[in-house]
């Protein structure tokens, strides 16, 4: 358990550097801000942490190896010499993802193939037995990277996507993911302390993320990762572990979070995916227009939403609700601090804001914009 390997924390586009500031507080070593991600130097009970702690993740890989390869008998050699019975048995399950960019090898699936072609060939010599393919719940998830014949290969330690907290019941329409509402929540440098307001709530993912935020709630507290259905895995340590995570929840801290939709079947599954979360108590919702949501005279306090977009969801009149939601902000909101995550970026200048600052991010494959603002 004291060795130390390297890892690779994956995100989406536009969050390494709040994932780095999430990494660093958790005191992970040799932690290094790269394009996609975060690595870092730590041991298993690291990984442990990075995979229960971290919100805005998307998946802990664990590097095995980095090597060249020119050809697909060299990549089929270099797999070969690794054991893999560590994270693997004889008879079970694992899936291969491959990437690859300006190199010799530029076919994904032919680099897959080889791959588990080396794996299947290895513990069949040892064992006798081989492994065999599944997409679907496999026992070991293999990432293969080529990048100008540079190969790096990695098991995941998280298994599903982390944005899979297990907290969500009810999907409604065009979720956000728990990932990038947490992002956001962190990009607005909300205090975790005063009033947070979102009138375009949906299915509520803002706000739980949010709460669980405020109340130190781990993010991985609902699910299982990877790396538990591995051999190596130390179950009885790892409950301790974990135990111990979840036992730092703050429950006597006071949370304020006001959540309003249109549609009262969205707030109701939004109920159901807050009391799942634990944090039903701290969220008043309210069936309603966010152009007449009742703001309060008050300063410090934040607004934060996921504003329409019109791509996944077909919406009229998007540069007018812009425009109207902006001039409602600047009319109810003085002292208010304002993060809106916007679609194009024609929305964010619909808002009509003299000064703001703003932060590209990816909401699944759209491009969009986090508006930051003080009224």
């Amino acid at each position: 358990m004291t060795k130390h390997h390297e890892y690779f924390v994956t995100c989406a586009p536009g969050v390494e550097q709040t994932l780095f500031q999430e990494m660093k507080s958790l005191r992970l070593s040799s932690v290094e801000c790269q394009v996609g991600g975060v690595y870092f130097r730590g041991t298993v009970e690291d990984s442990w942490l990075a995979n229960l702690q971290l919100r805005t993740a998307i998946r802990v890989l664990r590097r095995l190896k980095r090597f060249q390869a020119p050809d697909d008998d060299t990549l089929y050699n270099e797999v070969r010499g690794i054991d893999w019975s560590p994270f693997l048995d004889a008879d079970g399950e694992f899936f291969v993802d491959a990437q690859c960019s300006e190199s010799n090898l530029d076919h994904s699936q032919f680099i897959a193939q080889r791959t588990k072609d080396a794996i299947v060939d290895e513990f069949r010599e040892k064992t006798q037995q081989r492994p065999s393919v599944a997409k679907e719940n496999a026992d070991l998830r293999i990432h293969v990277h080529l990048w100008r014949d540079r190969c790096t290969l990695a098991v995941d330690t998280s298994g599903d996507s982390l944005h899979k907290r297990g907290w969500r019941k009810y999907q409604g329409r065009a979720p956000m993911a728990e990932t990038l509402a947490a992002a956001v929540i962190l990009l607005s440098k909300w205090d975790q302390r005063s009033p947070l307001v979102d009138p375009f709530c949906g299915s509520g993912t803002l706000l739980i993320e949010a709460a669980m935020m405020a109340r130190k709630i781990a993010p991985g507290s609902f699910r299982q990762f990877g790396f538990e259905k591995w051999p190596e895995h130390q179950p009885r340590k790892y409950k301790t572990f974990r135990e111990n995570i979840l036992a730092q929840a703050d429950w006597k801290k006071k949370v304020f979070l006001f959540g309003r939709d249109q549609d009262a079947d969205r707030l109701d599954g939004a109920r159901a995916n807050a009391e799942t979360a634990g944090v039903g108590m701290d969220i008043q919702w309210d069936v309603g227009d966010a152009l007449e949501f009742p703001f309060k005279k008050r300063w410090g306090a934040w607004v934060v939403s996921n504003l329409p977009y019109g791509k996944r969801i077909e919406e009229e009149g998007l540069q007018e609700l812009h425009h109207q939601w902006g001039n409602y902000l600047r009319r109810e909101c003085e002292g208010y601090h304002i993060s809106l995550l916007v679609g194009e970026r024609t929305y964010a200048h619909a808002l009509g804001f003299q000064n703001w600052d703003e932060t590209k991010l990816r909401n699944g494959s759209l491009r969009c914009s986090l508006v930051n603002v003080d009224l």
